[in-house]
């Protein structure tokens, strides 16, 4: 069952098309799953889950058997280079499992490529299920912008005991040439509610400059 389909240096026209069939059934079901868990995921990363497992497949079954042609195509993958920003740590491991299910199917071990998939996926779902390491609902960070002549210490103390618990400051930077000063806290909002009233307490505190309230997700401590 966990045999490969494919011997090596061999190809044949049903194990090229089971194959294939394979890789694109598995890579959409890899990339609508994904879609679906993820609502801010792109239309042009879901392209990339579906069409992984298809191309690195591909290119399995034309190297298998030849070491030259092996290190050749090997060579050129080195050449790529992802030109967008850094991914979060589930989109780093989505891709590295579409291309693992590419490369199971290339060499033939379609029983392993079903199951690496098929366990994957369940075992994210009920990783998700449970809120495994997902931070609390009303966590959120507080971005306060305050002109470098007002005295920060203990400013916002009150205002924030009343509508978070707990909180903490975890950055001060300088920002607008050294002209202001920049408050990062990080805590959890007593009231999900209670935001639009936080902001104007502070806004009459800082001088009406910018404040920015929002929600902690995973990306901000993703690799």
């Amino acid at each position: 069952m966990f045999n490969s389909i494919i011997a090596k240096g061999s190809l044949t026209a049903g194990s090229v098309l089971l194959t294939l069939g394979l890789a694109m059934l598995l890579g959409f079901a890899g990339a609508w799953y994904y879609t679906k868990k993820n609502a801010d995921a792109t239309r042009s990363f879901a392209f990339t889950l579906a069409l992984l497992p298809l191309i690195t497949a591909t290119v399995i079954m034309v190297v298998n058997g030849n070491l030259g042609a092996g290190i050749a195509v090997a060579g050129s993958f080195s050449l790529i280079r992802f030109r967008s920003v850094q991914g979060s740590g589930q989109e780093i491991l989505a891709v590295f499992l579409a291309a693992a299910v590419g490369l199971c199917l290339g060499a033939g071990y379609v029983a392993v490529a079903c199951l690496l998939m098929v366990l994957c996926l369940l075992f994210h779902a009920v990783l998700s299920a449970c809120r495994f390491g997902q931070k609390g609902e009303n966590q959120r960070e507080v971005r306060i912008t305050l002109p470098e002549s007002l005295n920060d210490e203990g400013l916002f103390d009150d205002v924030l005991e009343k509508h978070f618990a707990p909180y903490e400051l975890i950055r001060m930077r300088t920002v607008e040439m050294g002209a202001a000063y920049q408050l990062v806290y990080r805590g959890t909002l007593r009231d999900a509610g209670s935001g639009r009233r936080f902001l104007d307490e502070v806004r009459e505190r800082n001088g009406n400059l910018p404040v920015v309230l929002s929600r902690v997700t995973d990306s901000h401590h993703d690799m």
